[in-house]
């Protein structure tokens, strides 16, 4: 489990968070939702230790991560998966060096250990042979594949997606929900993922926290946060044409 316990986190005088509580649950995809600028990518950063939090602690299985020594924290890392919004692979490495890049930094194993390894992540999200390609042979969402790949080949027992449907099509976009849903219930993975889709929200929203000007506004599902009354989730909720045709057919019903 991960947990965000009395978390402030301010830059030049402006608070970005506020005294944020969540527990991220195990085996669970949990999800951070909230308009541009309420503080998701901060929250995202604080969870991985590329800030540091003013206030408050980020917990790994019960313990301190701000609290933790540089060797400690490493040992966390080992652990740590990361799908970023982008992709982030390396150009001039093939897919095969891509995957196997968080191998070589935390592991010890022999080289065709780490690649029957990241055989095995490549086949898990159906890239078999593409080993030996370019990252500028790929499509985007094959891209973000090989980065969901890349994020599990070290067999990560906390896994972090930045936007991971940003720039794919909605069919793509599904596949990649269903992969991600898939790993972390297989895996019992505890997976946080920030993002805007509210498809995403729909279909893998296990947990749902959404996050208003800094602060945790509501905590939910996907079952019950089209029956919220919350009036800023609302009015996020409900902000394109198409899920506000969706609210007015459940209100006639």
């Amino acid at each position: 489990m991960v947990e965000l316990a009395n978390v402030s986190k301010s830059f030049d005088g402006r608070q970005i968070l506020k005294n944020i509580n969540i527990k991220f649950d195990q085996g669970k995809c949990n999800l951070i939702i909230g308009l541009s600028g309420s503080g998701k990518t901060v929250l995202m950063k604080t969870l991985v230790g590329l800030h540091k939090p003013d206030e408050g602690f980020v917990l790994y299985g019960g313990r301190a991560f701000n609290k933790m020594t540089p060797l400690e924290q490493i040992d966390v890392r080992k652990y740590i998966g990361m799908v970023f919004q982008a992709g982030a692979l390396f150009d001039s490495m093939t897919i095969e060096e891509n995957v196997m890049y968080p191998l070589r930094m935390f592991q010890r194993s022999s080289y065709q250990k780490m690649l029957e390894r990241v055989n095995f992540s490549l086949e898990r999200v159906n890239l078999k042979g593409v080993n030996k390609m370019l990252p500028s042979e790929l499509s985007g969402g094959m891209k973000k594949r090989v980065s969901i790949a890349r994020a599990i080949a070290a067999k990560p027992k906390y896994l972090f997606c930045d936007e991971p449907n940003s720039g794919l099509d909605p069919q793509t976009s599904i596949l990649i929900d269903e992969l991600i849903y898939d790993i972390t219930h297989e895996y019992n993975i505890t997976t946080i993922i920030n993002t805007h889709d509210m498809n995403s929200v729909v279909e893998i929203g296990d947990n749902i926290h959404y996050l208003h000007e800094g602060e945790l506004w509501w905590q939910g599902n996907n079952k019950n946060i089209f029956s919220s009354d919350n009036k800023e989730l609302n009015d996020f909720v409900f902000c394109t044409a198409l899920t506000k045709k969706i609210r007015k057919q459940g209100e006639n019903k």
